[in-house]
């Protein structure tokens, strides 16, 4: 094309060039990209990981149940 049409200003292209011409909010952002890259704990133990998950998870479940049936031996007693 001999003449194309300029790029449109929307809002994130206006938010993102005052990030960049602020140079603290242009820091900002590139530690939260360095963040966001960063590699995590069950990327590396993946095994120690979902070991500990499941661990968690049957105990929230274990908990959740034994307050349900606590609460509905308290209400069959009328005690509740």
């Amino acid at each position: 094309m001999r003449h194309p049409e300029p790029p449109r200003r929307t809002l994130g292209r206006r938010l993102s060039g005052l990030v960049e011409a602020v140079p603290a909010l242009r820091q900002a952002r590139r530690s939260l990209w360095r963040w966001r890259d960063r590699s995590r704990f069950s990327e590396h133990h993946p095994v120690v990981a979902g070991i500990t998950s499941f661990v968690l998870v049957a105990m929230v479940a274990t908990l959740l149940v034994g307050g349900t049936l606590y609460l509905l031996g308290r209400i069959r007693d009328g005690t509740l």
